[in-house]
């Protein structure tokens, strides 16, 4: 009989690994040997040139500002992402007037923070585009400019534009994640809630002590999910910003310079080289992040 069992398991799973290992390892495999050649395109005979183009990424200033700029997203987009949206599922679950229950209308909230969600990535980075406009169209710039004021170069100050990117990034995923929490906290039996508020926690207590280590293994994969995301920044960057990256290469990620490199100049190779570098960062960062939010599971 487990000799049956095992044979009807294999059988369903042959197809879907079969399909896995053709378009997904296979491309993997393909451009850790294309990293390692001057591959200029599809018509093009590729040369062996071993390390050359991993040497050539440390010389490459371009490179390196992209790779701080996946960095600070890294750091920065999961924190500043997972804050907001664990602060707003908290008002919409448990922040009521009575300590256990929701604010009023929280369920027309949950759809107003989920809506960025059914956008199109490219439809909000061309929104935004709008929205951050130097001129009077500009619906932040529109305020300043009436008022006398200088208006923000939102987009074309290079001291200005990262962050404006990150807004976006934040604004976008927030909504999602607010719901995830809300689905988490739902589930937890509100007796939990309950007992702490008479025992006399306050909101905080509420949130530090009992919402975090319940919805631990939630943010855990929110964490990681977030982390995955700022490494690939691709459609926002390249759609909203000026020069694709710029001004300045100010906003430019490794996903961008994969793409200039391979389809405008070329040079697949090289674009492949970066490329096995941004896949050692994400598998890296999952690992690492898994490894140091490993926390006892709570069971309630």
């Amino acid at each position: 009989m487990r000799y049956r069992r095992t044979g009807f398991v294999v059988g369903f799973l042959a197809a879907p690994v079969l399909l896995y290992v053709i378009y997904v390892i296979a491309p993997y495999a393909q451009a850790f040997y294309i990293a390692l050649t001057n591959w200029r395109g599809v018509n093009a005979s590729p040369e062996f040139i071993g390390l050359e183009n991993f040497r050539r990424l440390f010389e490459d200033s371009v490179f390196w500002k992209a790779v701080w700029h996946n960095l600070l997203l890294l750091i920065l987009m999961p924190v500043l992402t997972l804050g907001i949206a664990l602060f707003f599922a908290f008002l919409l679950n448990v922040g009521g007037k009575s300590g256990v229950t929701g604010i009023w209308g929280s369920k027309f909230y949950r759809v107003v923070f989920f809506f960025p969600q059914v956008l199109a990535v490219a439809i909000v980075a061309v929104l935004f585009q709008q929205v951050f406009r130097p001129d009077r169209s500009g619906m932040l710039n529109a305020p300043l400019i009436a008022a006398g004021l200088e208006p923000i170069g939102f987009l074309s100050n290079p001291d200005v534009a990262f962050w404006s990117v990150l807004g976006v990034l934040v604004w976008q995923a927030v909504g999602f994640y607010v719901v995830l929490f809300s689905a988490g906290m739902a589930s937890v039996p509100k007796d939990m809630f309950e007992a702490a508020a008479i025992d006399g926690a306050g909101r905080l207590a509420l949130f530090f002590r009992v919402t975090l280590p319940l919805l631990w293994d939630t943010i855990q994969v929110g964490w990681v999910y977030l982390g995955i995301a700022a490494l690939d920044v691709f459609a926002v960057v390249w759609v909203m910003t000026a020069e694709h990256g710029g001004p300045d290469s100010s906003t430019t990620v490794m996903a961008a310079e994969i793409y200039r490199n391979a389809f405008q100049y070329f040079r697949f190779g090289y674009a492949s080289a970066m490329g096995v570098v941004l896949f050692f960062f994400t598998v890296g960062f999952a690992a690492l992040s898994l490894r140091l939010s490993r926390r006892e599971r709570i069971e309630f």
